[in-house]
């Protein structure tokens, strides 16, 4: 494809990619709708009366909300019409938007934007399905002789997060304090989290109509139903996750902030890197089970820059493909029990691990509990962060010729309150 807009060849956002995203600016604190291309974001608002498809004619306010979740509201054929009616409008072959005036008005730098959540999230799930990072920490907790729970091949394990401190890439986060048991078999003691990780994992938003309460979305409907992906990182108090999580699982090591990326890339630019399942034995049962391709191809990787330094390290080299259990399963045994989801609620992964060491997704497994330090480049070493610490997660499809990124997923942690 050919797009008028100039842009690198392999930068994140291609005609390819066009995601979407929420963005302001200081001359236009509004919140609205945008879709990356190159360096600049393609204002939706300003071009809404555009979108004059049988899916769309009557549709359009929705490119004139604050947040994504009237569009993600709409089916699929919609979405599929929005994503073709911008690749054509952005192609060197259409004038529309290629005036002066037009370019004036219609289009951003995203140097000048501020990026905010993409969608108003109204529930978030977070799953468990890196069969991977399953079992290094069932082998941590439990020995290398039962490391999976007896249910974990049998369906998408998961807990529901707290969707009030799901944050916008770019937001601090601050370390938490809370209960703790230092020492096995004495009392708890009260203070600050000493073992603070990050979690690499990926999300996905839920769209299209509700499914009604009582009536679950079957497992060949689900893809009607997940409108696009982001970065993330579930960020983690291991020590207070350890005291706390039996019998009902995370609360307050997991509630105080997941970070998210500012760009929704849409399953349509994704169709490209579609990847063999993971191989499930035992056969899942009938409503978890689909043979089409729904697993994709994307490099992840985590960088973590020390406090007041330019210098970086990657310490994480994974990939979504490693994922045990698909996003349509995931949907598919969410909604078995008849649970309505509804736009703009939130999926997530779980952390994704891979086969090698190097490839483990948290410092719990990267620094195997803390009994193997990570150096970094510029001479430290982390078991697990420390305050001040940066880390970065970034994502890449790689395609002929041309790349579908996903931007950075970025957060700093800062020192806990004193209490």
């Amino acid at each position: 494809m050919k797009c008028f807009i100039r842009y690198e060849k392999y930068c994140d956002f291609p005609i390819e990619n066009l995601p979407y995203g929420v963005f302001s600016t200081k001359d236009d604190p509004t919140h609205r709708i945008g879709v990356a291309i190159g360096d600049q974001i393609l204002d939706l608002r300003q071009i809404s009366h555009l979108f004059v498809g049988p899916e769309l004619k009557n549709n359009q306010d929705v490119f004139k909300q604050k947040t994504l979740n009237k569009f993600m509201g709409l089916t699929k054929k919609a979405w599929k019409e929005a994503r073709d009616t911008i690749q054509n409008l952005l192609s060197v072959d259409n004038q529309t938007l290629q005036t002066p005036d037009m370019k004036k008005k219609a289009f951003v730098s995203q140097y000048e934007a501020t990026m905010h959540l993409p969608a108003e999230i109204g529930d978030y799930t977070d799953f468990f399905s890196s069969i991977h990072h399953a079992t290094n920490t069932g082998i941590m907790f439990r020995g290398k002789e039962n490391p999976l729970l007896p249910n974990w091949k049998y369906l998408p394990v998961a807990y529901h997060g707290r969707a009030s401190s799901v944050v916008v890439s770019g937001t601090p986060i601050r370390r938490p304090n809370g209960q703790t048991l230092p020492v096995e078999g004495a009392p708890p003691v009260f203070g600050t989290c000493k073992l603070m990780d990050f979690e690499l994992e990926m999300a996905f938003f839920v769209g299209g109509p509700s499914n009604e309460l009582g009536k679950p979305i079957p497992i060949e409907k689900t893809d009607q139903h997940i409108f696009g992906f982001v970065l993330m990182n579930d960020w983690s108090a291991r020590d207070i996750q350890k005291w706390e999580y039996v019998p009902l699982g995370p609360f307050t090591a997991k509630n105080l902030g997941t970070t998210i990326s500012p760009w929704v890339v849409t399953t349509f630019a994704l169709e490209p890197f579609k990847v063999d399942n993971y191989s499930q034995n035992p056969e899942p049962f009938p409503y978890l089970k689909h043979d089409d391709k729904f697993n994709f191809d994307i490099g992840l990787q985590v960088d973590i820059t020390p406090k007041g330094l330019n210098v970086s390290t990657t310490v994480c080299r994974s990939n979504y493909k490693y994922l045990y259990w698909t996003a349509k399963q995931q949907l598919a045994h969410h909604t078995i029990t008849g649970c309505n989801v509804r736009p703009g609620d939130l999926m997530a992964s779980g952390t994704i691990s891979g086969e090698t060491s190097d490839s483990f997704g948290s410092l719990l497994e990267l620094s195997w509990r803390g009994t193997k330090p990570i150096s970094l480049l510029d001479g430290s070493q982390r078991k697990f962060l420390q305050d001040g610490d940066t880390v970065t997660i970034k994502g890449m499809c790689e395609g002929d010729g041309y790349n579908i990124g996903f931007g950075e997923c970025v957060g700093s942690l800062l020192p806990a309150i004193d209490m």
